[in-house]
């Protein structure tokens, strides 16, 4: 049998246990398969710990230097993909802590003092998580770019404003569009947020009671660039409301992905018609050689179940639990693991389809989405839009709303008797409904004036859609 205690699964703890694990045992139990990709937060985190174990007399230089040595070969064997990742070793610490004490001997066997597997799988996570929240804060914001991109073109568009999906009053497609905006723009205010809590140290928590070592944590908080320790260690080693957070953040910005998905399926159908995807993200049909289906669009929708489905795990994997650490905590990683890769990829691709791709060599942009603003406005006019706008009218006259509302219904019911528009009522019989209505009422019953008569904060008239474009794009730089 191996000296080497990492060498054997039944020595692996200690010699407490009498008999080996068994093969089935081994593979449930096991979490390398997935959480290998932890290695370079995990080599990051023991060197950390190595320096300040050395700088407090804990462990010699020497030591330190083949540490240092050992991790920065296991770094590249990782790197080129020579590194065997054992099963039997169960995940990347251990599986790390027994290749070192290979190329190292007892300083390997030394690393580990003062520290836990507790400690050390919350540290890896959070270092990891960190850099993941790094990478998908500028994503947010190339989402947001392509919306600024499209809307930019379209803030004198009309398009029909929805309520219960009926055709209530119109607005310019890109006001609509900037409401997207807004949704990813919060969704990058709570990235932000929650690094504040992701970035804080649990290394120096050992098991769960700290250590009696002379552990400089500030140290190596400093090392890995974390702002705050956590600073109770039973808290430490057993919270996982960091994952639960950003599962929470990643649910609800795949929400308003599956929501802008929604519209881009709904107006891509013949039924509105109001855009047409570029062939790049559509597909056909094995049967039907008349489809073009809108696959980004529908997958970008669907993937926000499992991204929902994941908090929704993780949340009960956590509500059962007593302090500490419980091997349950094994299963918080696919799911965090998924929904950062999911909604990373979504980002991707949702934002190349919206705004476009650009040509390197000529820097032309090829639009994803192609708006079909007579359409939109075909159906802005279906369903009595401007009825508002008239009911403004009377109220401005000097009629209270309630008795302006209740005038503005019988014109409209006069008008869908007749099959026309308001603006197409003689003015007599607008007179006959309420005498204090005069010819201008034609110009706010238009699609146009009702829309450029909104010039509050946050409305739909065109002056106010660029005064937020150009406001967005300062904010994103």
């Amino acid at each position: 049998m191996s000296s080497d205690p990492l060498a054997n699964k039944a020595q692996a703890w200690s010699a407490l246990f009498s008999e080996p694990m068994s093969e089935l045992v081994k593979r449930y139990t096991a979490s390398v398969g997935f959480d290998q990709r932890l290695w370079r937060a995990d080599i990051a985190g023991s060197l950390a710990h190595a320096e300040m174990l050395a700088a407090q007399g804990i462990i010699g230089a020497q030591d330190l230097a083949d540490i240092q040595r050992g991790m920065a070969q296991i770094t590249q064997e990782i790197e080129d993909g020579r590194f065997e990742w054992k099963l039997e070793l169960e995940d990347v610490h251990l599986n790390i802590e027994a290749r070192l004490t290979a190329l190292v001997g007892d300083a390997g066997k030394r690393l580990h003092t003062g520290r836990s597997r507790n400690d050390q799988v919350a540290t890896d996570v959070r270092l990891w998580l960190r850099g993941e929240i790094d990478r998908l804060a500028p994503l947010l914001s190339d989402m947001q770019r392509a919306l600024l991109t499209l809307a930019d073109a379209h803030a004198e568009t009309v398009m029909p404003g929805f309520t219960h999906m009926q055709v209530a009053q119109p607005v310019s497609f890109a006001h609509h569009l900037l409401a997207y905006v807004e949704m990813f723009s919060r969704d990058g205010e709570r990235l932000v947020d929650l690094r504040r809590r992701v970035n804080r140290l649990p290394l120096g928590a050992a098991a769960l009671a700290g250590t009696s070592y002379p552990l400089d944590r500030e140290r190596v908080a400093r090392t890995l660039g974390f702002d705050e320790l956590c600073e109770n260690s039973l808290d430490a080693v057993s919270d996982r409301d960091f994952a639960l957070e950003f599962s929470s953040f990643a649910a609800i910005a795949m929400v308003h992905v599956s929501r802008l998905a929604e519209e881009i399926v709904l107006w891509m159908s013949q039924n509105f018609g109001f855009i047409d995807l570029a062939d790049r993200y559509c597909t056909g049909s094995s049967i039907m050689p008349q489809k073009r289906n809108p696959d980004v669009a529908e997958l970008a929708r669907g993937k926000t179940g499992r991204v929902v489905g994941h908090l929704m795990a993780l949340l009960t994997l956590m509500k059962g639990q007593p302090l500490t650490y419980n091997k349950d905590n094994q299963e918080d990683k696919e799911p965090l693991f998924d929904s950062v890769d999911t909604l990373a990829d979504t980002l991707r691709i949702m934002a190349e389809m919206v705004g476009g791709t650009i040509d390197p060599a000529t820097g032309a942009r090829s639009g994803g989405i192609s708006v079909k603003a007579e359409a939109m406005e075909r159906a802005a006019l279906k369903g009595y839009a401007t009825a508002t706008d008239l009911a403004d009218y009377l109220t401005k006259k000097g009629l209270p709303f309630r008795d302006a509302h209740e005038t503005v219904a019988h014109a409209v019911k006069i008008a869908m008797q007749r099959g026309v528009d308001l603006a197409a009522l003689p003015l007599a019989e607008l007179q006959a409904l309420n005498p204090t209505i005069t010819a201008d009422v034609f110009e706010l019953l238009t699609l146009r004036g009702s829309m450029n008569a909104r010039q509050v904060l946050g409305g739909t008239a065109p002056a106010q859609v660029r005064t937020r474009i150009a406001a967005h794009l300062a904010r994103l730089g």
